[in-house]
Formats: C-alpha cells, sequence, structure tokens
C-alpha cells in the first residue's frame, strides 16, 4: 500500500520524492475536481438548453477599505506566513505527518510577521486604487455554472462534516475514548454521511439562485457517481480500512487471469498500522493484516467508475426531470447494499439482524430512487420544465 504519494512513486518509477501529500487526500482532491468538471459540463449544457438561466446579482463596486478590512487581512496573511515558512524549515515534520503539523501551534513569528506586512501592504495597494471613485451598485449577470467554486466548497465543508458525524456515530466507542481525535482525524470518513450534508447544503445555497433543485441533482449524479469510484481508489492503494472480511477461500478458476490480489490481499503498509508487523520492515507503515480480505475499495471503484460513465453516455436518453438523478440514487443503493456484504463494517441489531448504516441508508436510497422515478414521471407527464 501507499501510505503517502511519496510512497506511490518511489514504487511506480524508483525516485525518492518526499513530498507532504496523503494519497487519500490527493485522491479526495481528484475526486472533487471530477465532479467539479461533470457538473460545469452539465450546467452549461442544460443553459444551452433552455433548461436554466442566467441571473442577476447587485454587486457594490468601489467599496472603501476599512479598518477590518485591514485587521482581516493582516491576520490571514500573517497566519498564513507563520505556517508557510515553518513549512520550508520544518519540511521533515511536515512530510511525517501533515495534518498534526498544520493542526499544531508550530509555526514562523519571523513569517507570520512578514505574512501580516504584505497582508496590510496588499490592502492599501487596493484602497489606493480606489480612492476618489464612487461606491457604485451594478447588475451583474451570473451564469449557473459560476456557482460551482462556491458549491464545491459547500461540498467540501458539509461533506466533511457530515462524513465525520456519522462516522462516529457508526463507532461511538472509538468517538468515546478520543473525541477531539476522532473529530479532527482526517481517517474514518463516511460516504453516505457527507453526502447527505453536503446535499442539504448545496440545494439550499442553488435554490436561492433560482436552480430547481431537480435540475441541480441531475446535473450532479454522474459527478458524485465517479466522484465516489475514485475517492475509493484512494481508499484501496492507502488501504485507509475500507477493505473486506477475511477471504481465506482459494482463487475461483473463472478469476485465473486476474492477479492474486484482486481476490485477496492483506493490504500491507496500509496507512492506518493495522495487522501484524512485516518481517524485515523497518519505519513507519510496517504492518499487514493476519489473513486476506477481500479488497471491496477497488470492486467499489471499478463498479462505479463504469457505472459513472454508463451515466454519462445515456445522460440524453432521460427526458423527464429528476429521473436521471433519481436513477444514480438506485444505482448507487444497490452497488452499495451488495457490497456490504463482504465489508469490515459496525452492525445495529435491528429484530435480531445485523445490519450496517450504509445498508440502512443504501435501501434508503433505493427506496427514494424508486418513489422519485415515480413522482417525477407523473409530475411531468403533460408538461417538461
Amino acid at each position: 500500500m501507499y501510505p503517502t504519494i511519496s510512497d506511490l512513486l518511489l514504487d511506480l518509477f524508483g525516485f525518492n520524492l518526499q513530498l507532504p501529500i496523503q494519497t487519500f487526500g490527493f485522491f479526495m482532491a481528484l475526486s472533487f475536481g471530477a465532479a467539479y468538471w461533470f457538473t460545469s459540463h452539465e450546467l452549461k449544457d442544460r443553459e444551452a438548453n433552455g433548461l436554466l438561466k442566467s441571473f442577476q446579482v447587485k454587486e457594490k463596486i468601489n467599496v472603501k477599505i476599512t479598518i477590518v478590512d485591514y485587521a482581516t487581512q493582516t491576520i490571514i496573511y500573517a497566519f498564513v506566513g507563520f505556517k508557510l515558512l515553518e513549512m520550508f524549515l520544518d519540511y521533515d515534520s511536515l512530510v511525517a505527518n501533515p495534518q498534526k503539523f498544520l493542526l499544531s501551534g508550530k509555526g514562523s513569528w519571523f513569517g507570520a510577521l512578514a505574512g501580516g506586512v504584505y497582508g496590510y501592504y496588499s490592502t492599501s495597494k487596493e484602497a489606493k486604487a480606489i480612492e476618489g471613485k464612487t461606491p457604485t451598485t451594478i447588475n451583474k449577470t451570473v451564469h449557473p455554472y459560476q456557482l460551482m467554486g462556491n458549491i464545491v466548497g459547500i461540498a467540501a465543508i458539509g461533506g466533511i462534516l457530515g462524513a465525520k458525524i456519522f462516522h462516529n456515530l457508526e463507532n461511538l466507542d472509538e468517538f468515546a475514548a478520543d473525541p477531539m481525535g476522532s473529530l479532527l482525524s482526517f481517517s474514518g470518513l463516511t460516504f453516505y454521511g457527507g453526502l447527505i450534508v453536503a446535499a442539504i447544503g448545496i440545494l439550499y445555497y442553488t435554490s436561492k439562485h433560482q436552480i430547481k433543485w431537480y435540475h441541480m441533482i441531475d446535473s450532479a449524479a454522474v459527478g458524485l457517481m465517479i466522484a465516489y469510484g475514485i475517492g475509493r481508489v484512494g481508499c484501496h492503494l492507502s488501504g485507509d480500512g475500507d477493505w473486506g472480511i477475511d477471504n481465506l477461500s482459494p482463487k475461483p478458476e473463472a478469476l485465473a487471469f486476474l492477479p492474486d490480489w484482486f481476490w485477496s490481499y492483506k493490504y500491507p503498509h496500509n496507512v492506518l498500522g493495522e495487522g501484524i508487523p512485516i518481517p524485515g520492515c523497518d519505519g513507519s507503515h510496517c504492518a499487514q493484516l493476519a489473513n486476506p480480505v477481500y479488497p471491496t475499495p477497488l470492486y467499489e471503484a471499478i463498479v462505479c467508475i463504469g457505472l459513472a460513465f454508463v451515466l454519462w453516455f445515456s445522460r440524453k436518453k432521460f427526458k423527464t426531470p429528476g429521473v436521471f438523478f433519481f436513477t444514480y440514487l438506485i444505482l448507487n443503493g444497490i452497488e452499495r447494499f451488495t457490497i456490504e456484504k463482504i465489508r469490515v463494517n459496525t452492525t445495529y441489531n435491528i429484530l435480531g439482524h445485523g445490519i450496517t448504516q450504509a445498508e440502512i441508508i443504501s435501501f434508503v436510497f433505493i427506496l427514494m430512487g424508486i418513489v422519485g422515478v415515480f413522482y417525477m414521471k407523473t409530475r411531468f407527464k403533460h408538461k417538461l420544465e
């Protein structure tokens, strides 16, 4: 496994370039980038087809710079300088544990001073540029796809917040043992929790900007599916714990053409350090699972990226608003409900049956998808918007 991108580069190309980039975080960033591109493309396409329209917003220009603006910019740049210079001065600590470094009190006070001076200077320069100009309110035309920067920001904040909340609800023992560590750790993220919280924030934001909810969710369907698949690539390559149950069965003859790790894998050098020590390994991340398991993140990555392209190439065939997204919900729910049968997960005892949080939510998604398709077909039976 490759806890960091440096580990991946070393294995693939043979050179040891120490970078403060964790593999899971790298693929999470890729997943957001992919979601951004596909969703932006769909918003542009729907506007071109008359389903969405640009709108006017009022924007103030030449507004006088206040003392609050000076203070805010100075503090922000001081903080950036505080951390940025220390990154160069103590690069080894940054590479060893980027999250701990960024959340710690480590920093350079000289960097903070330099950053603060630059922040004050840049604000003064901005104030001088508008000096003597009259504050004015103008009408600015905004296209739906131009909201994507804010949408991604809401998705990132809401997604991580929701993912942590749902993960901690699923693992209350871990949370009770170390509440702050559980909240601040970047490991332990539940996809469905992130999706639910992010969706609420995004739909609230876009509804305020005259984008009908069913056009927004349709535009996001492909991006959501491919982002999930790319994220699972990061889970697999880093070995973040989203693997399956023990798989001690011999590989079936039908899969003989595939490498053994496709059928069962011990996740050596996993980022969590789970399992038993690897003989002869010296350093960090020197553990592997005692028994081979199903590499479920790999299966999900293949299936979901494949489903994303199926949705992409069939999207023009969906004429009724909302049906495309509810079809995505059904497909995503079926995929996740199925994979849960061989995944390691916390279970809830419901009516004598062990059921995971993901099984509950995925079942609800399937049900919502079926009801949603029926509802949208009925609603737009005589009229398309």
